[in-house]
């Protein structure tokens, strides 16, 4: 008996969609300049996205590009983690092997996670950075291969995609800015209802104008009418073009269905529901061909054929006649790969699995489960745990489903896939109750909740219990971002603990809840660490009780540095090492080395800091390796070691490139761009601050390259810009948690700020502020730039008869807090006395001696700005005794300093030792051969030089006395000029000489303009 003839439902005619098809082509041309492109494809289920990728992928081909396609995955209701990106990367190693071997150098481990074939992925404690760390290298990974070659990223149905494909391609879209790269992602728009989790990822992409999106319409009645021509392979009556186009209404698909149906004398398909008419085409078949499309309509997205053999239990020949049938139908297809079949368009696979009844429906999952069981090699080993735990889930066995579903948890988890997990972990909670307790006392905490360490029992022979369920969830949810969930999770397991004496996981519940409350920027998290503390206080050393102590001294070194800390950090080495917590207690000697240093032990706590950074870079221990190259350079630069501390940071730079520790990166370009600073290397500080904000994943490292900038563009006297930097870093950093490290750099920005604006009243309230907060010990590399700034201010604004009341009092509080803190570090102790010589500059002591130790102090420093300032206030006291050696040096530091600001771009302070130079008649560069003079008003008024620096201080405002100080002359000759200047104006008056120097423009604005704050 013959089988069923063919019937052609696609037509070979690609018809409309020109304008798309040239926007992709489009795309592809500037890809293969090397700008990497990302476009979104919508419409409904139907209207022609698979075929408009199909054919710009043929044409891609044509032109020598890879084409790597990736799906996602549906099980039933679950997606599969990864699935289109891993099929994708599958497709490149084909194509690509070698140059993808050669990009996935020396990080297999981690990248195994999305494709298995390249290794086994590392197992460890996981962190914070973990999914975005293989976000990173996944972009690495692209970026490389794309570097000489151009590929095309096809992925289609992102609206079945998982949580974390999503978050990945939105990584991708968002960093991605280099290579031959096109990523065009489809997904049904009439699918996307308003809580979709797909929603929420298509209005952050619409949000960057790097991504192209295209809204596929339907087609008009031509369009159909040359669709329906290709498929009958002749021109159509115009009735039966209308009949079709009017029920289809223009719908690519239906029109396909619709057109066949005509063509095989299906009238009724024009008058049934569209999904009736599906089914139809479906019960035309024969009843084994119906039998197999039921089963793979419940099997998911694409079934296997040997999956599929097992659970048809049909001969083999009976088999692939039912299959030839329905691919000859045009219900199923071959899937790319050709192991296995799926629907040729996922609608017929909607109506047909709608169509099974409930227990068919069971039965079904349960023969798939049972199959997959008896022979794991039926599906792909990445995929395996997940797609049991879906069949037999769905099978409403709970007995099975529980075990299952555990270990597909485990697996999303090893694969960085933590919002997968959290669902997974809910799943189980939800099946915890009906499985039976035989199942329940088999499972065990070392299989099933890593992240839980040990609470006083035997994890290979003590039962998995619910509370291990949620512990595990609370940190998935916190890994995957989904910190509402985790904080609830928590509160419902410490309910459940108030009923047990069970303090060390009540102690292991509560820090999780201090990181949660932090994340969700609900406070500062102390409440929570010190409900830990007195849990487990008594208790003998475990490693909640070490991690309760380690994450109580980092909390105390961020916000209260001090003694307490210091004991908290040196116990939580020491419980960390008794119990062998590695990973433990390396942070908290990183912390205890942080710590030490603060405290004045310099050279001890920096050798915990460097031993730390070498264990951990020889272990290959990536969170910590980011953290010990962040913190042990930032700790150089608090202690005036800015040499030592770049060379960390360009080591921490390539290290963290290689891992794909963004984060950490961009912590690291901030502190980079600190330390360029003090070494008087600005341009690279200004790019490596960008960069910190470019690279940055949250609010740190944004924060504080605002700063630098701010203060770089102070320094340039870039006043409007540096408002701007400031109130970006402000905002970066929040009110909910507030630290020292955050909130004095600010303060200290705002004073300046402040003082620049000639705004005294505000930069003292802020220092009043500052100090009724008080400066708490580690904290003095913060302090004493804020209280320079703040005397400084104070001695700028001495002149000003408005700044006499409260200097007093401002003055007293700066120096009282002045003797309270520390002087350790040589930079510290050049501090200190760079403050108080400006304490005096404000009372009208200063004195050349004064200024000398200053000086003396930083030339050993390597800070060429700070040395520039003080030379130029040196320059400045030595004048008012205008000795002739006295002249001497002062015009040799004059010098220096206007060289190294004019370097520097140091407008204000090359301005101030210009004008200092000029009113001392000190010469800052080598005479020049004099050119022709331009035409100038004060001398055709007869005026000399010095008379002429006198009539641009009477313009100013200035009494004699302050012309006599300025001028370094004594009030008598200020008197004598004024009179000599008066007589050739021919005015009789101080203010009609000001407003004949104005008429004339002898003075422009920015030469009147008070000097720098030093």
């Amino acid at each position: 008996m013959l089988g069923p003839v063919e019937t052609r439902s696609v037509s070979p005619v690609f018809v409309g969609r020109a304008e798309e098809l040239g926007t992709l082509h489009d795309a592809l041309v500037h890809a293969c300049e090397g700008e990497p492109q990302a476009l979104l494809i919508g419409g409904e289920a139907g209207v022609g996205k698979t075929r408009l990728v199909e054919e710009f992928a043929a044409a891609a081909r044509h032109r020598g590009a890879v084409v790597a396609l990736g799906g996602c995955v549906e099980i039933g209701a679950d997606g599969l983690p990864f699935a289109p990106f891993s099929t994708a990367l599958r497709a490149l190693r084909r194509e690509l092997p070698g140059e993808l071997a050669a990009a996935a150098a020396g990080q297999e481990e981690e990248l195994a996670r999305l494709l298995p074939e390249l290794g086994e992925s590392k197992a460890g404690r996981h962190d914070e950075d973990g999914m975005a760390r293989l976000f990173e290298l996944t972009a690495r990974l692209l970026e490389r291969v794309t570097a000489e070659h151009t590929v095309v990223l096809a992925l289609e149905d992102l609206h079945w995609a998982d949580a974390s494909t999503r978050h990945l391609l939105s990584y991708l879209f968002r960093t991605l800015r280099t290579g031959r790269l096109v990523v065009v992602a489809t997904y049904r728009s009439d699918d996307i209802h308003r809580r979709h989790p797909l929603r929420p990822l298509l209005a952050e992409l619409d949000r960057l104008r790097t991504i192209r999106r295209l809204e596929l319409a339907r087609f008009n009645r031509d369009e159909v009418g040359r669709q329906v021509a290709g498929i009958l392979a002749h021109e159509p009556e115009p009735d039966r073009i209308d009949a079709i186009f009017e029920r289809s209404d223009g719908n690519a698909f239906f029109v396909e269905e619709l057109a066949v149906a005509a063509h095989e004398g299906c009238r009724t398909g024009l008058t049934d529901s569209l999904r009736d008419l599906l089914l139809v085409r479906v019960e035309g078949l024969p009843e084994a061909a119906q039998q197999i499309a039921r089963i793979v309509a419940e099997g998911g997205s694409t079934v296997e054929y040997r999956l599929l053999a097992a659970v048809a239990r049909l001969s083999e020949d009976d088999l692939i006649e039912a299959l030839r049938a329905a691919v000859n139908a045009s219900i199923l297809a071959p899937a790319p790969g050709g192991d296995g079949y799926r629907f040729r368009h996922s609608l017929v696979r909607e109506a047909v699995g709608d169509d099974l009844l409930p227990g068919e429906r069971s039965r079904l999952n349960r023969r798939y489960a049972e199959a997959l069981e008896t022979d794991p090699a039926l599906v792909p080993a990445d995929q395996r745990a997940t797609r049991l735990a879906s069949y037999w889930y769905h099978a409403h066995d709970a007995a099975k489903a529980l075990p299952a579903v555990l270990e597909a948890s485990v697996e999303a988890r090893r694969r960085h896939a933590y919002s997968e997990q959290l669902r997974l972990l809910e799943r189980a909670m939800e099946l915890w109750d009906t499985a039976p307790d035989a199942v329940r006392h088999t499972l065990r905490p070392v299989d099933d909740a890593e992240v839980y360490p040990p609470c006083g029992c035997d994890p290979a022979t003590t039962a998995l219990r619910y509370l291990d369920l949620l512990a595990e969830a609370a940190v998935a949810g916190r890994l995957c971002g989904e910190r509402e969930r985790a904080l609830k999770i928590t509160k419902r397991a410490l309910r459940l603990l108030e009923d047990e004496d069970d303090p060390l996981r009540a102690a292991w519940f509560w820090i999780q809840r201090s990181r949660l409350v932090q994340g969700l920027a609900r406070g500062d998290g102390w409440k929570e660490i010190a409900t830990a503390q007195e849990l487990v206080r008594g208790l003998p050393p475990s490693e909640v009780h070490a991690e309760v102590l380690a994450t109580a001294a980092h909390w105390s070194m961020l916000h209260e540095p001090g003694p307490d800390a210091l004991t908290a950090a040196e116990r939580a080495v020491e419980y960390a090492r008794m119990v062998g917590a590695d990973d433990i207690e390396s942070n908290a000697r990183l912390t205890l080395g942080g710590l030490m240093v603060d405290a004045g032990q310099i050279d001890a706590g920096l050798g915990h800091m460097y031993d730390v950074r070498d264990e951990v870079v020889a272990r290959g221990l990536a969170a910590i390796v980011g953290r010990s190259h962040v913190n042990l350079p930032s700790v150089l630069e608090g202690v005036g070691r800015s040499e030592e501390s770049v060379g960390i940071l360009r080591e921490g730079l390539r290290l963290t490139g290689r891992m794909g520790l963004r984060d950490a990166e961009a912590w690291i370009w901030s502190n980079l761009a600190e330390s360029l600073i003090s070494l008087g290397r600005w341009d690279e500080a200004a790019d490596a601050a960008g960069n910190a904000q470019r690279r940055g994943q949250t609010a740190g490292p944004h924060g504080s390259g605002a700063n630098c900038l701010a203060f770089l563009a102070l320094a340039r006297g870039q006043v409007p810009e540096a408002a701007r930097h400031l109130a970006q870093g402000r905002a970066a950093y929040g009110p909910h948690d507030p630290m020292p490290q955050h909130d004095l750099p600010i303060s200290w920005l705002t004073i300046a700020l402040a003082a620049a604006e000639g705004r005294l009243a505000d930069a003292r309230a802020e220092l009043a502020r500052t100090l009724e907060s008080g400066f708490p010990l580690g904290t003095q590399r913060y302090a004493w730039p804020l209280l320079l700034q703040a005397a400084t201010a104070e001695a700028d604004a001495r002149a000003l008869p408005a700044a006499r009341d409260g200097r007093e009092q401002v003055l007293d509080g700066i120096f009282s807090t002045v003797k309270r803190l520390t002087t350790h570090a040589p930079v510290w102790l050049a501090h200190e006395r760079w403050v108080r010589a400006e304490l005096h500059r404000a009372e009208g002591r200063s004195t050349p001696d004064t200024w000398s130790e200053v000086v003396t102090a930083f030339e050993p420093l390597g800070r060429p700005y700070d040395l520039a300032r003080v030379r130029y206030r040196l320059a400045e006291s030595l004048l008012t005794g205008a000795g002739e050696d006295e002249r001497e040096r002062a015009t040799e530091l004059l010098r220096l300093a206007h060289t190294v600001a004019c370097h520097l771009g140091a407008r204000p302070l090359a301005d101030a030792a210009t004008a200092l130079g000029r009113r001392a008649r000190l010469p800052l560069t080598p005479a020049t051969e004099p050119g022709p003079a331009p035409a100038d008003p004060a001398e055709a008024l007869g005026l000399t030089s010095r008379e002429r620096d006198v009539l641009r201080l009477v313009a100013a405002g200035h009494t004699n006395r302050r012309i006599a100080q300025e001028l370094f002359i004594s009030p008598k000759t200020a008197s004598v000029h004024v009179s000599n200047i008066l007589g050739k104006l021919g005015v009789s008056g101080r203010g009609e000489a000001a407003a004949v120097a104005h008429r004339l423009g002898l003075f422009p604005a920015e030469v009147l303009m008070p000097g720098p704050a030093g």
